[in-house]
């Protein structure tokens, strides 16, 4: 007879324990902003904001400021404009809204919060929505005054910074009264394309209409001092040399950029004067149409230096960073900043030839498309100077202390450890990121396109016959999504930090064992193939052909050098790798099977095949699969039919006892497409055998809930050379419901995860519990279970999808350390499920400890790209160019802590939305004078009062 309990209640004791290892927050997002739309610039404050299509404020400035706002409604931002020197920035939405924000101090940080908003009322019955549509807008240098162009053709004006619409717009009735009738033709003037503040006068601004009219209308006498009559649709002009019209600067360029041909229109100009006397032209667009219509370019001009920048995306706006101070007679600009829609280009205009500035953040991630990612954690001090070392070499200018924006103050204290972020990509590179702070810095790139014979030759050939073409272009910036071969993707990537060893996998089964070198190498890549089908009968590999390795010897720069290329057969993408550099040994999976190499010997040492006799979907290959479309829709509308007749869940309720309903799960069929794949493969140190010896062991989880346990005979350090290692079948286990196996974990006799190799050897680590018995925690789609070893007997487990209905989608093994106390720490399991929530497990009890929502469900992507740290955070795509990072330990918290100091004008209408504390002693202020003044007052008037009564007494009694 079996007994069941009532549920015991929450222990308090342990809820405050897990309040004190666990809390969930989205810190900073790491990269390039998404469709960036709008940029500005604070020359006082030192600070950079983009605005972006999906209704982001980032403010940026020396590494480590950051501040992100986000607008209620998800509207594209299209202008934004600082208020110089007071923390206080303006943005224009799609939607025909104005809003206001402002940097505000709170818990002694800095805040970027939303404090007011603006929609411009149109005139009734005169003008409809369309014609207030603002499409341009002008902050005066005062700072006080915003004018709004429109698409009527009206301005108007609003008072700064309580966004309050002035009487005194300005409509197109006005300005026809001045322009000449030969110029009228019945026509409006057309929308408002360019608004520009005078530079001697500021009661004058400069307007320009889309049909070719310039005016220079005067504030205060509400009059047109002069007219510019021009033929050009749409308009761009600065003001230069302070008393002449930008016009003639338009003029300029058609006639020495454009010639007799037509050209593309001139964006934005910029003039700056220099101390040299030459001004420096700068300007976006204008290349002749016909020849290089497709261009996004960028060109700089100063007496005989001539460069067009050419882009591969297109030119968001741009400005410089130069002297602003009026006692100056020269602008003397330094840099020039441009915001692409992929990435952010800095040039130093003061160094020869205008060379590029490495920023050190908002790096273009997505350079090269990401395919995969891998975080290190805890990197030791000298393979973080070797790989820092590597990439100076590469990139001896790389200096960030020279970073023109430089505003705020960085509170943030200096990491513990250091982290690094290994991203895989497209094009064959692996980038190396410092990911231990706010900003995630580029240190190194490793490219595994010159170990193989690909067509980048003939393309660099093409590339270097066209350069002395004119205009004299010059290529800028690193974001280039085009592959030279999409078989070159990095797929999967393992690193032993301790060693400096490097395992990289490609898309056509290419599997690459590197070296951390200091020195430059010219040497020949060993080569070894590995034959994962075993010479089965029946199988035709349908895919793409493996990539031909370079013959000869290849020169090799300083840095993470391959000395073993194994291609396995046939060349499918590799779909998990791992390495144990103690031993000498790499393991990698495929769709067909998985192998054993040993890379000290050049030998391969297991190869197994996992194929079903109905897996022919896995001998297509990725880029030929849509034969099996249909077959794959036939089989989900089974699973989905089947489940619906056993869609009835029997729930029996008693008294005693309150179960969870659980769902009833449909075993997977054995001839599902793709059940051979090998999702997760792990060495370990334990007892397979029997319970006495334990020793190496290789296990591997495929698509179709099998787990292949290996026990290993590997050599001492000195008999490597000697001895080969040989692999024996210990365990097979095959899951009930052929799940798809996530991930394999073993755990040593306290429940802990074994350390990595080395970290015990070298004393960097405690030596694993082998006293007590091992388990091993096999995590699948469906759940988790802890077998006990070697019986490898059914332990524990939790059912995950049976419980919460969902899906294991990614699964670690993080560490938590308790907020209260740094002596007290705990393992546990994280796991994020389809669904894009994460639970937290402990281990090897199973118990859930906590759920939190992360990732939206339809970010399929996102919920793929998800990487857990060691620590208790974790990083996701949140779009093509941009980490997403959050932390669910409640200790560690890598998020921005920075401070802006802004000085404000006094103003009472602002106080109360942006300074409470301010406002709040002013009225103290205004409370204590009224008391004390006016009670004097009172008491005088009073005596007053009682003086004249009793004297009227005293006469009334006389």
């Amino acid at each position: 007879m079996k007994f069941r309990f009532r549920r015991q209640g929450n222990d308090p004791h342990r809820e405050k324990i897990k309040q004190d290892l666990f809390a969930f927050n989205k810190t900073v997002e790491h990269g390039f902003p998404n469709q960036p739309s709008a940029l500005a610039y604070d020359p006082k404050l030192q600070l950079m904001a983009f605005g972006t299509k999906s209704g982001a404020i980032k403010i940026y400035g020396a590494p480590g400021v950051e501040m992100t706002g986000l607008h209620k409604d998800t509207a594209a931002v299209t202008q934004i404009h600082f208020l110089y020197g007071q923390g206080r920035i303006l943005s224009l939405l799609d939607d025909n809204t104005i809003h206001l924000w402002e940097i505000v101090q709170r818990e002694n940080r800095s805040h970027l919060v939303e404090v007011h908003s603006f929609s411009l009322p149109g005139r009734p019955g005169i003008e409809s929505t369309s014609a207030t549509r603002v499409t341009v807008m002008l902050l005066k240098l005062s700072c006080d005054l915003l004018a709004l162009g429109t698409e009527g053709g009206g301005v108007h004006f609003l008072e700064l910074p309580t966004l309050t619409l002035l009487n005194k717009s300005l409509f197109q009735d006005e300005i026809m009264q001045s322009v000449p009738e030969e110029y009228k033709c019945g026509k409006s003037l057309g929308p408002v394309e360019s608004l520009q503040e005078h530079p001697q006068d500021s009661d004058k601004i400069l307007i320009g209409y889309s049909r070719g009219l310039v005016v220079l209308w005067d504030l205060n006498s509400r009059h047109v001092d002069n007219l510019f009559l021009g033929k050009q649709v749409g308009l761009c002009f600065w003001w230069f040399l302070l008393n002449s019209v930008c016009l003639s600067v338009f003029l300029i360029f058609v006639l020495f950029i454009s010639g007799p041909f037509p050209c593309k229109a001139v964006n934005k100009i910029l003039w700056r004067t220099t101390e040299s006397g030459s001004p420096l032209v700068l300007f976006s667009g204008g290349m002749p149409r016909a020849s290089y219509g497709d261009r996004h370019c960028l060109t700089i001009l100063q007496d005989s230096s001539h460069v067009t920048l050419d882009f591969t995306s297109r030119v968001i706006d741009f400005f410089t960073i130069h002297c602003t101070d009026k006692d100056k007679e020269f602008d003397d600009p330094s840099a020039l900043v441009v915001l692409l829609e992929e990435e952010l280009v800095v040039i130093d205009l003061q160094m020869a030839g205008w060379p590029t500035v490495p920023a050190p953040y908002l790096a273009p991630l997505h350079s090269s498309a990401i395919t995969c990612s891998c975080h290190i954690s805890n990197v030791p001090p000298k393979l973080w100077e070797r790989v820092i070392s590597a990439g100076q070499q590469q990139c001896p200018l790389q200096n960030y202390e020279n970073w023109p924006i430089c505003g705020g103050k960085n509170l943030t204290l200096d990491p513990k450890q250091k982290e690094l972020l290994l991203t895989g990509h497209e094009d064959g590179t692996v980038r190396f990121w410092d990911a231990s702070g706010v900003s995630l810095k580029p240190l190194y790139k490793l490219s595994t396109a010159n170990i193989f014979q690909t067509d980048c030759d003939h393309n660099d050939s093409l590339t270097q016959a066209g350069e002395e073409e004119w205009p004299p272009f010059r290529k800028v910036g690193c974001f280039d999504p085009y592959s030279d071969d999409p078989r070159l993707a990095i797929q999967k990537i393992s690193v032993c930090k301790y060693s400096g060893k490097l395992v990289v996998a490609g898309t056509a089964g290419q599997v690459i064992v590197l070296v951390l070198s200091d020195e430059k190498s010219d040497h020949m890549i060993d080569v070894a193939t590995v034959d994962l089908l075993q010479d089965r009968e029946g199988f035709t590999w349908k895919g793409h052909d493996r990539l031909p390795p370079r013959s000869g010897s290849v020169v090799f720069a300083p840095g993470f050098q391959p000395v073993v290329l194994v291609q396995c057969m046939p060349p499918a993408a590799v779909t998990a790798v791992t390495l144990h550099a103690e031993w000498n040994l790499i393991a990698f999976g495929t769709s067909h099977g998985f192998g054993l190499f040993d890379y000290h010997r050049r030998s391969p040492v297991l190869a197994r095949c996992t194929l079903h006799p109905n897996d022919s979907l896995a001998m297509e290959g990725p880029l030929s699969r849509v034969k099996s479309l249909k077959k794959s829709l036939r089989q989900s509308f089974r699973r989905i039919r089947k489940s619906r007749v056993s869609g009835k869940k029997r729930v029996q309720e008693h008294d005693a006892e309150v179960a969870p309903v659980q769902r009833r799960i449909e075993p997977r069929s054995a001839d599902d497409s793709l059940s051979g794949v090998v999702r997760c493969l792990c060495f370990a140190d334990t007892f397979l055998r029997d319970g006495t010896h334990h020793g190496p062991t290789m296990w591997a989880g495929t698509n179709s809930g099998s787990v292949y346990a290996y026990a290993l005979d590997v050599p001492s350090q000195e008999k490597f050379s000697e001895q080969s290692v040989e692999a024996l079948l210990g365990k097979e286990i095959q899951l009930m419901h052929r799940a798809p196996v996530v991930s394999i974990a073993v755990l040593d006799g306290r429940g802990n995860p074994l350390p990595e190799p080395y970290e015990v050897s070298r004393d960097l680590a405690k030596a694993p519990d082998m006293q007590g018995s091992h388990s091993v925690l096999i995590a699948s789609e469906e759940q988790f279970k802890v077998f006990t070893l070697p019986k490898v007997s059914a332990k524990t487990k939790f059912k995950l999808t049976a419980h919460e209905g969902c899906r294991v989608r990614k699964v670690a093994l993080s560490n938590f350390t308790s907020v209260s106390s740094e002596d007290y720490s705990e393992n546990a399991l994280v796991c994020l499920t389809n669904l894009g929530d994460i639970h937290v497990f402990s281990v090897p009890a199973l118990r859930p400890q906590t759920r939190y929502d992360c990732i939206r469900k339809e970010d399929i992507s996102g919920i793929a790209s998800c990487v857990f740290t060691k620590t208790g955070q974790g990083l996701y795509l949140i779009s093509p160019s941009e980490y997403e990072r959050f932390s669910l330990s409640a200790r560690v918290i890598t998020e921005p802590l920075c401070r802006v100091d802004v000085e404000r004008p006094h103003d009472l209408s602002g106080a109360t939305c942006t300074e409470p504390v301010k406002f709040f002693f002013f009225v103290c202020l205004l409370t204590f004078l009224f008391c004390h003044v006016t009670s004097p007052l009172n008491s005088y008037i009073s005596y007053k009062s009682r003086r004249v009564f009793w004297g009227d007494q005293l006469h009334n009694r006389k």
